[in-house]
């Protein structure tokens, strides 16, 4: 229930990208700063962080000892995640982007069988794949519909190509963060904290985010101050706050499929706050009859989700062997 309650939160910091975001594109603002901003303005902070907890060289060997996975999951959980979704923004009001990206929901649900864990058996240990938690895939289905329900009276105004260039982007994103999250706490293996995982994963995706800065300078030019402003928030409440009690509330359920999905769901969440942001910051209209059903749905999956890894708790407990470490660490 307590890695809930952080996704919950995480969620809320999360809303702020994609209300920012959508207000940078209507003032002008090009999406390539939107995204390299973000990043280049979370390090000096995450540097001041890892030199107070005095953990810094680990998390340089680390990387130095696994450079390739550690670019190659950063760059997917990192740089293939945010630079789609600011791309979208520049097609989409900021609900259609954040409604769509609750397909990470179910995404991260599918990716279990990529993943494997090894387990204590009666033979010694043996790695056993994942398998989909079907209770947790029919609740994140359920929120998903609930999505759909908030989509129906307002795309019906959108063109096909905003529909198209608005969505797809944000779909490849819902994926690639939640595997790139979900792969770099293999690559780390309980050797690190989140601080030190989100700092070592932000400083291996410099060189993306400068070359992205470089196209921004050459198609639009030295972005707004407005622009710097809005970044420099989103890169606080987003990249620092929300990315770190995600990340805290995943690593803690990180060994349970079902558990991780739950948590991962709590994003969902995201389009009440999206929907919220929009009415008062950008004066968007409000919600009608449908999308309060939407509403409703995503409230009810979200209560589901929580007595369903609450039940999953209990059915682990009692299915434990004494004495005996049945899942360990991969």
């Amino acid at each position: 229930m307590r890695e809930l309650v952080l996704g919950i939160i995480a969620s809320m910091f999360f809303a702020v990208t994609f209300i920012l975001n959508r207000s940078m594109e209507l003032s002008g603002g090009s999406w390539l700063w939107s995204s390299s901003l973000r990043f280049l303005f979370m390090v000096p902070f995450l540097f001041l962080i890892i030199l107070a907890r005095r953990n810094m060289k680990q998390v340089l060997i680390e990387i130095i000892k696994n450079p390739i996975p550690w670019i190659g999951w950063s760059f997917v959980g990192f740089v293939l995640f945010y630079a789609p979704i600011t791309y979208a923004a520049a097609f989409g009001p900021g609900w259609l982007v954040a409604g769509t990206w609750q397909l990470t929901i179910v995404a991260g649900t599918l990716l279990g069988p990529l993943f494997v864990e090894k387990v204590q058996t009666s033979s010694g240990v043996m790695p056993v794949r994942h398998k989909i938690p079907l209770s947790s895939l029919i609740i994140s289905l359920f929120i998903l519909i609930g999505i759909v329900f908030i989509h129906i009276p307002n795309a019906q105004s959108l063109s096909m190509k905003t529909m198209i260039f608005s969505s797809l982007p944000v779909m490849i994103a819902a994926f690639a963060y939640p595997l790139g999250n979900r792969k770099m706490m293999e690559v780390c293996g309980g050797r690190m904290d989140t601080f030190q995982r989100v700092f070592g994963m932000t400083i291996v995706t410099i060189p993306f985010w400068l070359i992205i800065a470089s196209a921004g300078y050459i198609h639009a030019g030295i972005p707004s101050a407005d622009q710097v402003l809005q970044s420099f928030i989103v890169a606080i409440s987003s990249g620092i706050i929300a990315t770190v009690l995600f990340f805290l509330a995943t690593d803690r359920v990180s060994h349970h499929q079902g558990k991780l999905a739950s948590v991962e769901a709590t994003q969902s969440t995201q389009v009440l706050f999206v929907m919220a942001g929009e009415i008062v910051l950008l004066s968007s209209p409000l919600p009608d009859g449908i999308s309060l059903i939407g509403l409703g749905i995503i409230i009810t999956g979200m209560v589901l989700h929580s007595f369903n890894q609450t039940k999953m708790k209990e059915t682990r407990k009692q299915s434990a062997v004494p004495l005996t470490n049945k899942h360990l660490n991969p």
